[in-house]
């Protein structure tokens, strides 16, 4: 595949971050989340799959009996720890690493699920990257663009690939955040792609909605994933401004997806859940 990137070392991945380098580890599935074949034959495509929420979700989902397929950046050990950790709950699990932003990969990415399963009955538009700024006037064009074309027009790259390929039943699940309805005083940009992004749900859903295609969301709030270190500098505190005083975690997240992928929720499109330890937003 030409257009996927070459693995770097992993000592110099920054963004999104590695989960294998982190001292406290998420959780990813708790003990007690027991499946009961909700996805069972589905086939499932999940972009930053490699850590934290993605991994989770892929986990989550194959527990569930989903066969999944992560995208992911350069977290090459990553990627093959939660390949493993799907493998483990007797799904089958494909790694393709490339980059987002590339319409190109974009493309690949979806033949090559398409290849090796034959469909995609569900779509989770997960990845996403930012920078800390406290001055507004400080964000490059190089991080505003970087942030843009991650987040949301990555998001638009992909779909509009993938859905020509799903049937009635289908789920486009997408990851926005709380700080697309709160705003964020250091993550100007950032908020501003994840606003966007539950737009982005809203209007798709109710194009695709005659196609019986389900479109919805989730909108997390602070949770313990890599990309937090890897961004942040006051950890320390991370979370703890929240009603239930913590971070999340992504085993905590996770069930929201299924959720929107099972048939529980076919009555709901255009729709996002908030998973924010209790922070009450509108919409």
């Amino acid at each position: 595949m030409s257009k996927i990137l070459k693995e770097k070392d992993e000592k110099e991945i920054g963004r999104p971050g590695l989960e294998v380098n982190m001292n406290e580890k998420p959780e990813i599935i708790k003990d007690s989340y027991k499946g009961s074949g909700k996805l069972e034959g589905k086939v499932a495509l999940i972009t930053g799959g490699d850590s934290g929420i993605g991994r989770a979700i892929a986990v989550h989902f194959a527990r569930e009996g989903a066969d999944i397929a992560i995208a992911y950046l350069n977290e090459r050990k990553d990627a093959e720890e939660t390949s493993e950790m799907v493998e483990k709950e007797g799904r089958n699990c494909i790694k393709i690493s490339g980059d987002l932003k590339n319409y190109a990969y974009c493309q690949e990415l979806i033949e090559t699920v398409i290849k090796t399963y034959g469909k995609i009955d569900i779509l989770v538009n997960n990845a996403a990257t930012q920078y800390v700024e406290e001055d507004f006037s400080n964000i490059s064009v190089e991080h505003l663009e970087e942030t843009f074309k991650t987040n949301i027009l990555s998001m638009i790259y992909l779909t509009q690939q993938a859905y020509q390929y799903m049937e009635k039943g289908a789920r486009i699940i997408n990851t926005t955040s709380i700080t697309g309805y709160k705003g964020h005083n250091e993550l100007v940009d950032y908020a501003s792609t994840k606003g966007a992004i539950t737009s982005f749900t809203r209007s798709l859903s109710a194009q695709l909605a005659p196609k019986g295609i389900l479109v919805n969301g989730v909108a997390p709030g602070p949770i313990w994933t890599p990309l937090i270190p890897a961004t942040m500098t006051d950890i320390g505190e991370f979370g703890k401004n929240t009603p239930l005083g913590r971070c999340g975690q992504p085993s905590e997240v996770a069930p929201a997806y299924v959720y929107l992928a099972a048939e529980d929720s076919c009555y709901m499109t255009g729709q996002i859940l908030h998973i924010n330890g209790g922070i009450v937003v509108g919409g």
